[in-house]
């Protein structure tokens, strides 16, 4: 289960430190793929393979599997921590993330995201105002 929010500078090689913790889920590679809210994604193997998984076999029209496989799949890299446990962030999810030299990495569950500062801060925001009506609503089914 990935917890928490951590705070990073992107070094001059595009890489960026994983949060210590999350480690451990990651020794067998990690894969990173675009977010639906203008950020990274990262998923361990075995979840990465469970969501793949799901998006190939789902109840979709076959048309409507194979464009969402390739929005999926086409934008996503399999990498490896280094020695320092640090993974070197793509380019092109860089840019459409908007991560310059600061993000935050915060943690979602089965997965993490990364995220520029400045959009992380009004996520976080509307996120947290948001989770309260959203437990309200749970609560009545």
């Amino acid at each position: 289960m990935f917890l928490g929010e951590y705070e990073y500078k992107i070094d001059d090689k595009g890489r960026v430190p994983v949060p210590p913790k999350f480690r451990r889920e990651l020794r067998e590679g990690l894969v990173l793929a675009l977010g639906p809210e203008t950020c990274i994604v990262a998923y361990g193997l075995a979840e990465w393979k469970k969501m793949a998984e799901t998006l190939t076999t789902g109840s979709l029209a076959p048309s409507k599997l194979r464009r969402l496989g390739r929005a999926t799949f086409a934008t996503a890299y399999s990498l490896n921590l280094d020695g320092q446990g640090r993974v070197a962030l793509p380019i092109t999810l860089r840019e459409y993330a908007r991560i310059e030299d600061e993000l935050v990495v915060v943690g979602a569950n089965t997965c993490f995201e990364m995220w520029n500062k400045e959009l992380w801060v009004a996520e976080r925001a509307a996120a947290l105002e948001q989770a309260w009506q959203i437990i309200e609503g749970l609560e009545r089914r």
